[in-house]
């Protein structure tokens, strides 16, 4: 299963970000193969339209799960239609690398 995670920059120390649509970077964990990827996110200046082009940005990797701070309601809406899963955590300095390591000890 792939799963994205809105982060703030491009390393797995790198924090949460709390916004999905604008964030910095996408990260794009893949769970069985242990491969991570981190994508610029080409909509955070957008002056609108931000949310729906990173949901077909992150649909486009092939992604189950998405983990964020927040999600705004189209976003949600569109998200549904895809049947893609919203994670939503509250604790916004979690690293990307602890929240690779909470979803994979889960799987085991």
């Amino acid at each position: 299963m792939k799963i994205a995670i809105t982060s703030t920059g491009n390393t797995p120390d790198a924090t949460m970000d709390s916004r999905f649509g604008r964030c910095m970077y996408f990260v794009i964990y893949d769970t069985q193969t242990g491969g991570t990827e981190f994508i610029p996110n080409p909509n955070k200046e957008a002056l609108e339209g931000a949310g729906p082009a990173s949901v077909q940005l992150v649909a486009s990797k092939g992604v189950e799960k998405v983990i964020s701070g927040e999600f705004g309601s189209k976003v949600k809406a569109i998200f549904d239609s895809l049947k893609i899963q919203l994670v939503i955590l509250n604790n916004p300095n979690t690293t990307i690398a602890q929240i690779i390591e909470k979803f994979t000890a889960q799987k085991n």
